[in-house]
């Protein structure tokens, strides 16, 4: 069996036992990325110097107990690394190479993670799908003609195609989920402030939180618990309710039976046509009768219509392209989305900015109220198969943000919520190409969703569902 065919909890136990060494699992990701990435789009930058010297940093501590000791990883572009150029997914900031690192780059670093490098990410992660004009587009390895979904898709294909073993993405309208969806991974987007440290620019009405990406939900729970381990905030904790130590625990237990709605509505439906595809559907069903298999019980859930939902929240999206820092005369190198985003955002009075966020936080409350009798709630995660690349239109901003909500009509609500999520990959199309469902949790209700998670894939086995080439 070769490195990569190991899960991240696998290599790290051969990493802590001596039977690995980081350099040696260094080398071989960095031969895989040289081998296969080409065809794939998922970096942006490789820095295989500056991993290699890492690694021996790593492996001349003199414990190894650290959370991700030794465990190659790599930076989302929108996250900045000290001397390794940060391009933000936009041709405005593609010679910036940053003096200092954020913070999450700190603690996956405290963590004992190398980096190998930058991945893919569209233009400041303000789309869905990854297909900017500095890079490739990131291409789902199950079949390269599709896209990766974004903005965290070069971190989901580098994970799917066993380029890294796992990875930390980001999510503001679920840029974890959606990736994870169209690569055949578990997508963790935990509960609003659950990790203190966030990706990027400022994150507006706290929608962009940090999450990981794994081939399966132990290895998604592992580095969560990196991630919070890492911070110095006393928020920075596990939920009340939950006191089984790392949430690490709750995936490989996999333990409980639980309440569990199952809902198809959508905040997009009074403005858009929403519809549920076949493929999305079948995945839908299959979690239902599996979940129902396993002993838990499930109920209809039906939120009641929200007209205002899409004024409020595209209010918000471009008021966050807005406060994007640019310098004179940058804003004419932006794509044409983006430069009508930032215009939109600029232009968009404070009041109106205000009633939007006054009305989310109203939402916010009615939908946590609606989903409260249940410990998790099963909603579809995208609404279609991949989508073609190319099939975005990245001229008329209307037409494409229309394009973006059809795909993935059930993520972006999440967010505003506050709530935890999860992607599972629990259906495969007779084409081969990979669907998935979301669990919807309660405030702080990560370890539910591990367990349930950990449920379905002891029944469903999708950790040995491999991509062409692999």
């Amino acid at each position: 069996m070769e490195l990569h065919e190991l899960t991240a909890l696998e290599q790290l136990d051969g990493l802590r036992r001596g039977h690995i060494s980081p350099l040696e699992l260094v080398e071989h990701y960095l031969a895989r990325i040289a081998e296969r990435d080409a065809d794939l789009g998922a970096f942006v930058t490789v820095t295989p110097d500056a991993a290699r010297a890492r690694a021996a940093v790593v492996e001349s501590a003199p414990s190894r107990a650290a959370a991700l000791w030794g465990l190659p990883s790599a930076d989302k572009d929108l996250v900045a690394r000290a001397g390794v150029r940060t391009m933000y997914g936009s041709r405005a900031f593609a010679n910036v190479v940053p003096e200092a690192s954020d913070e999450l780059v700190e603690v996956l670093d405290e963590a004992g993670a190398i980096s190998l490098g930058k991945t893919n990410t569209p233009e400041f992660g303000l789309a869905s799908y990854t297909e900017s004009l500095v890079a490739p587009p990131a291409r789902t390895p199950w079949d390269i003609r599709l896209g990766a979904g974004g903005s965290s898709g070069g971190a989901a294909v580098a994970v799917a195609a066993g380029l890294l073993p796992a990875a930390v993405g980001s999510d503001g309208g679920g840029s974890i989920r959606i990736p994870a969806a169209a690569t055949g991974l578990v997508g963790l987007k935990p509960s609003r402030g659950r990790i203190p440290s966030g990706a990027g620019f400022g994150s507006l009405a706290g929608l962009v939180v940090p999450g990981t990406l794994a081939r399966t939900v132990a290895d998604a729970a592992l580095l969560l618990d990196a991630l919070i381990e890492g911070h110095r905030y006393a928020y920075a904790t596990r939920a009340p309710g939950w006191d089984g130590g790392a949430y690490l625990n709750a995936a490989v237990r996999g333990e409980g039976r639980f309440q569990v709605g199952v809902c198809i509505w959508s905040p997009w439906a009074e403005s858009f046509e929403i519809e549920l595809g076949a493929a999305a559907r079948a995945a839908l069903e299959l979690a239902a009768r599996e979940l129902d298999a396993l002993g838990h019980g499930l109920e209809e859930v039906a939120p009641a219509p929200e007209p205002g939902y899409a004024a409020a929240f595209r209010a918000v999206w471009q008021a966050g392209a807005g406060q994007v820092p640019l310098e004179d005369g940058a804003v004419a190198r932006l794509e044409p989305l983006t430069r009508w985003l930032v215009g939109v955002g600029r232009a968009l009075p404070a009041s109106e900015l205000a009633r939007a966020l006054a009305w989310l936080t109203a939402f916010e409350r009615r939908v946590i109220e609606v989903f409260a009798p249940f410990d998790a709630v099963l909603m579809p995660a995208m609404a279609m198969t991949p989508r073609p690349v190319g099939w975005y239109d990245a001229e008329d901003g209307e037409r494409n943000f229309a394009q973006q909500v059809r795909y993935t009509p059930w993520t972006s609500f999440v967010n505003v919520v506050g709530l935890p999520a999860i992607s599972l990959p629990v259906h495969q199309t007779a084409e081969g190409l990979p669907m998935a469902v979301q669990l919807v949790g309660r405030p702080g209700g990560e370890d539910v969703l591990l367990a349930l998670g950990a449920q379905l894939e002891r029944r469903l086995g999708w950790q040995r569902r491999h991509p062409p080439g692999w």
